[in-house]
C-alpha cells in the first residue's frame, strides 16, 4: 500500500511532457482535459493518428478562434518543434505518411484525381465549393500534407483507406498535384489555370467584346461615307 501511494505521489510530481503542457494551455478548452471532446466545442481525440494531428497544426488549421467555423489553412500557430511534441503527445501509434510523388506517375494521377477530387477541388486543383464547406486549393499544400489529408478526411472530406486508394496510387495523385501547382501551357495563356469551363467563360467573353468593338468601328465607317 505504501510503495502504491510513493508510486502515486512520483507519477503526479513528475513534470508534464512539453506536448501535454502545450495541449492544456491550447487544446483542453475544446476536446477535454482527457482528449475525451467537449460538446458543441470539439471532437475527442483519444485515438486520432499521427498524421490527422499533424495536418491541422502545420496547414494552421488548429487551434479554432471560435469553435464549430470550418478550419482553413493560414500559418501555423505553433513552431516546427511544438507541433512535433503535440504529434508525440496525442497521436496514435499510426504513423505520418511519407509518400514518395517521384515515384508517381502524372497520367495516372490525373485519371485518380478527377475521380476522386476534382469535384470540389477543381481539375486544376485551385479550390472551389462543395456542400457544407469550402474546398480549399492545393497550392500550397506539401505531399505529405496532401497524404495526411486523403487518410485522415479533414472536415467534410471524405477519408480513402488503402483499399480505396493504394499508396501507389496516392502517390500517383501527389505527383499530379504536384505538376498542377505550375502546369505546362504551350501555346495558350493560362489565365491562371482556373480551369477549363472558366477559362472557356472568359475567351468567349473576350472573343464577343472584340466582336462588338469591331462591328460598331465598321458601321461608324459605313455611317461617314454615307
Amino acid at each position: 500500500m505504501l510503495a502504491l501511494l510513493s508510486a502515486f505521489v512520483l507519477a503526479a510530481a513528475a513534470p508534464a511532457s512539453p506536448g501535454r503542457t502545450l495541449y492544456e494551455e491550447g487544446c483542453q478548452y475544446c476536446h477535454g482535459l482527457s482528449r475525451e471532446g467537449v460538446n458543441g466545442r470539439g471532437p475527442a481525440l483519444q485515438n486520432v493518428s499521427r498524421g490527422t494531428v499533424d495536418f491541422y497544426l502545420s496547414t494552421g488549421r488548429m487551434p479554432l478562434d471560435e469553435p464549430g467555423e470550418q478550419p482553413l489553412r493560414r500559418e501555423p500557430v505553433y513552431s516546427r518543434q511544438q507541433i512535433d511534441q503535440l504529434v508525440e503527445y496525442l497521436g496514435s501509434d499510426e504513423p505520418i505518411p511519407n509518400p514518395d510523388p517521384a515515384a508517381g506517375d502524372v497520367s495516372r494521377g490525373r485519371q485518380l484525381y478527377t475521380r476522386f477530387c476534382a469535384g470540389c477541388h477543381q481539375i486544376v486543383a485551385r479550390g472551389g465549393v462543395a456542400p457544407g464547406a469550402i474546398a480549399p486549393p492545393l497550392q500550397r499544400a506539401t505531399p505529405t500534407q496532401v497524404a495526411e489529408a486523403v487518410r485522415a478526411g479533414p472536415w467534410v472530406m471524405p477519408r480513402f483507406d488503402e483499399e480505396q486508394l493504394s499508396d501507389e496510387e496516392l502517390n500517383d495523385v501527389i505527383r499530379y498535384v504536384e505538376y498542377a501547382k505550375d502546369p505546362a501551357d504551350p501555346g495558350g495563356w493560362p489565365i491562371g489555370n482556373i480551369g477549363p469551363i472558366p477559362e472557356g467563360m472568359v475567351a468567349w467573353l473576350v472573343g464577343g467584346t472584340a466582336l462588338v468593338v469591331v462591328a460598331r468601328l465598321i458601321g461608324k465607317r459605313q455611317e461617314r461615307k454615307l
